[in-house]
This record gives structure tokens, sequence and C-alpha cells, in this order.
């Protein structure tokens, strides 16, 4: 397929506008600076609107799109190579195996040079080849090329040359060069003219889809809510030691024997619930003030091998202080003074009442406030918020359980009495933390790059920690403090049976398959490339989408069915989610396989162009990007027909070239997708 009049796509992108849906969240800044002596020193900086970041020069391979920064000029000789500036921040990408290296907010690279001839001026040209990308999606790769004069003190006007550049000043017209032809200028009106076999698909629109029912949405808020149950839940569990619950009737009794004023009774058993979610809540209050310093400090704690290392012996410590081995407690100077405190009487004695509350029972708290802030670190971007959230189901889940055994007393004869059931409990959650705890080591291995804890390893580990605990729920694994012969009751009998289900499925792991298993533990084990399996081959999940959109037209009409556009990148970490995460589940892959014909157009491609089809745009302010890849072709498409620059992008269109619903951008849940994918495809059914 020839693209001919290629500089007509690339006025009709400029003539249409760029709405709400292309992004450019970066600025420029192109400056020069004279160091003295002939010597210059070319500066751009780039300033990034907030949640978005750029790649440095420094990033591994097989990740993102390096940054790569070029001055060039005839009378100009570089100093050494160009220099970073900025905070750089290290990342560990579960899409990538690896840890990305980038730039957020702002970002500067400079390059050193000299004048050849100090008499002469020299036009100097700055080129920057950057991807953009947020939480959610990566933008195409961009090149922009930036021209400023240096004039040396002393040079005459006769030696200024002027060098014209390869686009005219107005946005509204593009200069470029067609094999064996003159220049030509095209001006707006002659857009209508073009083919509808190149570039512009004057049958697409997707403002007007064919069907609106597939609309999915694809805004991804912070699962705060998510958080906020786990924590709940996390509490609830906690009441269940032996550190928290013998101090049941040690707190409720404090309110039984104050005032009989049955008001103030109530107003006292509110207040103290309302402190123990206060102190709760404000555990997190270090962690936003540390957050506002350190910027990315919760990054760099989750990229770094020694922190992920000392998480995982602190989670193999705390799982041996669950089955019994020792104690892990606080200073009782600490506590000695809070109890002291209580004596004071009023609203000051139930703060710390509420307080020794949490003091005391830290043992067996900690290390599930432990896992929660584990989980959070690795979890997501915002981690401050989703602490106090994780927190604060915590405290309230204790604050409702012991506000109203405070309001109602009597309530405290319907509980179960303490004894070994207490025991199996904290043993369990012994079992959870080393599967936690081995979370951290992998964690730690894949960002060292070390690789010695394969998928396979470490889902065979698992079924080991799994199986203890069936056997310890049965009866036949004892730890210090078990009964001498326990009675095994119907609740450990089905959680036994429910540990070895659990074993059972996770065997099916060890199993190699084209299709990835165990998709309720993505984003805990190790990425599927990390395995003793894993055999590099052309395809996604066994499927070899088509890479020419044109070509993916024939086919579809050749097979009659719907073409669905991927328009991704190698270096989109967000693509990458989405293809392990969600296109590989059992109800999505299907629909991809057998359903739809997959056009995968990846927009940073630097396969080069044909030298007639490159050209360049002026975007103004002093901005010329670059048109000479592949990837650019593509990018360039997406932004003519979709006016649209983010990838994951996904397009359902028919073999026509009409829009079927509503495109979709950025990792979603899987759920939105189906949603997307069934709409358009049972619409496609129905009319065809």
């Amino acid at each position: 397929m020839k693209f001919r009049n290629w500089f007509l796509l690339i006025l009709l992108f400029l003539a249409t506008g760029i709405n709400a849906q292309i992004k450019n969240p970066v600025k420029f800044k192109f400056t020069i600076n004279d160091l003295g002596n002939n010597q210059y020193e070319a500066v751009l900086n780039a300033t990034m609107e907030k949640g978005w970041h750029i790649y440095s020069k420094d990033l591994p391979e097989d990740t993102g799109i390096p940054t790569e920064y070029k001055v060039s000029g005839k009378n100009i000789e570089l100093i050494g190579k160009f220099t970073e500036v900025g905070k750089k921040h290290e990342e560990f990408s579960e899409a990538f195996g690896g840890t990305i290296v980038f730039y957020s907010n702002s970002a500067g690279f400079k390059q050193k040079f000299k004048l050849k001839d100090p008499a002469k001026p020299a036009d100097v040209t700055s080129e920057i080849t950057y991807q953009t990308c947020d939480d959610r999606v990566c933008l195409a790769p961009n090149t922009l090329e930036f021209n400023q004069k240096v004039t040396p003190k002393g040079a005459t006007e006769e030696a200024v040359e002027e060098t014209p550049l390869a686009v005219k000043d107005s946005v509204k017209t593009v200069e470029t060069v067609t094999e064996n032809a003159p220049k030509q200028e095209v001006t707006v009106s002659e857009v209508s003219k073009l083919d509808p076999k190149q570039l512009k698909i004057e049958t697409l629109d997707f403002k007007n889809p064919l069907t609106d029912c597939g609309t999915a949405s694809t805004k991804i808020e912070e699962n705060y809510w998510t958080y906020l149950f786990l924590g709940f839940i996390g509490g609830l569990i906690a009441l269940l030691t032996p550190c928290v619950f013998p101090m049941i009737p040690l707190t409720v009794s404090f309110f039984t024997k104050g005032s009989k004023d049955k008001a103030k009774g109530k107003r006292d058993a509110i207040i103290y619930g309302f402190f123990i979610l206060l102190i709760f809540v404000l555990l997190s209050i270090p962690f936003h003030i540390i957050d506002g310093i350190a910027g990315n400090i919760f990054n760099e704690i989750s990229t770094s091998v020694w922190l992920n290392i000392a998480f995982f012996i602190i989670f193999i410590f705390f799982a041996g202080s669950f089955f019994g081995y020792y104690d892990i407690t606080l200073p009782s100077s600490i506590a000695n003074k809070s109890s002291k405190a209580e004596e004071a009487g009023g609203i000051i004695g139930i703060f710390f009442m509420a307080l020794t509350l949490v003091i005391v029972s830290f043992s067996c708290t900690g290390p599930i406030l432990g896992s929660l802030l584990g989980s959070a670190v690795t979890g997501s971007s915002n981690v401050p918020m989703l602490l106090t959230f994780a927190l604060a189901g915590f405290g309230l889940a204790w604050a409702i359980v012991f506000g109203l055994l405070a309001l109602f007393p009597q309530a405290l004869q319907s509980l179960p009495k303490s004894g070994g059931w207490m025991n199996t409990v904290k043993v369990v959650l012994g079992f959870v933390e080393l599967a936690l705890a081995l979370k951290f080591l992998s964690k730690a291995d894949l960002v060292s790059k070390t690789f010695f804890l394969k998928r396979e390893l470490f889902i065979a580990i698992w079924i080991i920690i799994a199986l203890g605990l069936a056997l310890y729920l049965f009866g036949l694994i004892k730890f210090p403090h078990d009964d001498k012969k326990p009675k095994i009751s119907i609740t450990r009998k089905i959680l036994g049976v429910l540990g070895f289900g659990f074993v059972i499925y996770l065997i099916q792991g060890l199993i190699p398959s084209e299709r990835p298993k165990l998709q309720v533990l993505s984003g805990i084990l190790p990425p599927l490339n990390v395995s003793y399996f894993h055999d590099e081959k052309d395809g996604i999940l066994g499927m070899h989408p088509e890479h020419d959109f044109f070509k993916a037209i024939e086919i579809a009409k050749k097979e009659n069915k719907p073409i669905l556009i991927d328009f991704t990148g190698y270096g989109c970490e967000n693509c990458r989610k989405m293809e392990e995460f969600v296109w590989s589940e059992p109800d999505i892959l299907p629909i991809l396989q057998n359903d739809v014909v997959l056009a995968s157009l990846y927009v940073d491609d630097k396969e080069e162009l044909p030298e007639d089809q490159k050209t360049k745009i002026d975007l103004g302010e002093g901005q010329i990007k670059k048109v000479k890849t592949i990837g650019d072709r593509w990018s360039l498409f997406q932004q003519v027909n979709f006016n649209n620059n983010s990838q994951p992008h996904y397009v359902l269109i028919t073999p026509d070239g009409k829009v079927i619903n509503t495109p979709v951008s950025g990792y979603m849940p899987k759920e939105d997708f189906k949603k997307f994918l069934e709409c358009g495809v049972d619409f496609f059914k129905k009319t065809k």
C-alpha cells in the first residue's frame, strides 16, 4: 500500500485541530547559553502536567522508549554527550518485568558545543525523541525539532546566512518533497480530494458510531473503597487474635464503672469508637507528609532490592510470631504511660483508653497492618491515600465492635470464650504471612534481574505453604501453643478442604500452556516471561495480529468479521498490562481469537518510511514534528481519524470502515473491555 499524498494527511491533521482527546502534556523550551571561550550549551527544558512522565535516556532495554536528544548544525562541533537534569525516578514495572527510569514534573536536556569558526554564526537544530505516559495510557513516541541561531560577538550582518526551514511558519500549510517532483504547497481546501484508501478513511466517524450500547467507562479511579473493605476485614480478623480478644472485657469494664447516667454512657461509647477510628487514621498522616517531602519515596520503596528483602524478612519474622515461637511487643513503658493517662477521666481518659487498646494489641495487629502497608506500597501510585483508607477500614471495624460493646455491656455474655480456636486463627495468619513474604522476595528478584525465583518456583513454594496450612487444619502439624490433642472442628475441616482445593488450583500453574493460568493471582505471581517454559515467539497469547490496517481490512472482508484496531506500542506498559491481565481472561481471549480480526498498529515502530513519504510539520512555538517511521504513520493515522493519541486505544469497525461503537482507551477492568467487545461483535452479527 502506497501513501502518495502524505502531506495532505498531515495537513488534514493540522486543519482538524486537536480536541480534548489528543493529549499534549509536555511543553518544551529551547535556549542556548553562552559559556564563554567559544563554548555554548543547548538546553531543552521539559515541563510535564501532573501525573505524566517521560522516560530517561538510561531506560533499560525491552521496556519503554528512551529519550534521545541530538544537537546539530553546519558550524558547530559537539563537546561530549548530552546530559539529563532533574529528579530521576525508578519504578519496577510488572508489565515489563524490570525497572523503568523516568522524570515527572520537569526535566532538562543539555548538550555542549563550540563553533568551528568563531567568526561566523550558526543555525543550531535541537531534536528530541521521547515518549510520555501516565498510570493509564502512553502516548505515541514523538520527535520534535527546535531551531535557534547563535551569533557570536563581532560577527557581521553579511556573515549571517538565512537557512530556510523545511516547513512554513503557518500551521495551515505544509511543504514536503516527493520523489522526482518539485516542492508543493497544499492548502486546506485540497484535503477533500484525498483518496479514501489513503490514511484518512472517509467512512470512519468515531463521533457517530453505529451503536452506543458498548460505551464502556474507562475512567479508572484509585480503588480506595477496596482498600477500605480490606482494612475492615483485616480489623475483624484482628479482633479474633489472642492479643485483642481478651481486651474486650477489660475495655468494656472501663465504661461500666463510670457514671450511671445513660445519656452520658452513650456519649462516651460513641466518643470511644470515634477515638479508635481516629487513632488508626492518624497512623497514616506521616506517610502523607513523607510523600509531600520526598515525592517518589514510595516508588523508591517498591523498587528497592534491599527494602523488598527487608519486607521479606519482616514478614517471615511476623509469621514466626504467629506460629507461637516468640512474641512481638512494644516497650512496656509505652503501654504503662498510656494506662496511667486513662485515670484522667473524661474525654482525655477515653482517648487514652482507646490508645492503650491499640498499643497493647500491637503484637497481633502489627503483622496485619504491615501486610496492608506492603500491599499499598507496591500496588498504587497514590500510596498515602490508600493507606488512609486501609487504616480507616481497620479502625472502623474496631470502632463498631468496641463502640457497641461499650454501649451495650450485656453483649459480652454472647461472646465466645477464649481458647484454642484463637491460636488456630493466629497460626492460619502465620501461613498467610509466609505467602505474602514471598511476594517481596519476588519483587527484589525481578528488580535485580537475577530471575532466580521463576514463576513456577514461586507457585511450587505457595503449594507447599497451602499444603502445610491444610495439614495443620486437619491436626497433622502442630505448633508450640496448640493443644496436645486438639479437637478438629467442622470449620477447621472445611477450611482444610479449601486448602487442598487451593493446592489443586495452583498445580495447573506448573503445567506449560499457550494461555496464562491462575488469573486470580495476576500481579502477585512473577510475570509470564519469567518462567522456565518461556519461549520468545511472535504473537500475543498465541494470536498473530495484522500490523497493517489495510491488510486487516482485506482479511475482514474475506472472513466477514469486524476489525478490532489496537493502537499499541512496543514500549507501552499499559498495553502489556491489558494483554497479560485482561486479554488473557478466559471469557475475553476467545472473542479476540474467533470473533474479530485483530489489527495491532504499533505507534513506536522504528522502521523508516521511504524517503518520499517522510516530512515535517510546523507545530508553532518553534516546535517541528518529524514523520519518518512506520510508527509515525500509525500515530498520525490514529490522530487523523480518531482525534486521539493515547495507547492502548481500541476501536471496533466494520469491513467497510464504519465505527461500530464508541472507542475506549487506557488500562481498564475486564468487565468494561468485555462489554465493549461483546456490544460491537453482537451488533455486527445481527446486521451482517
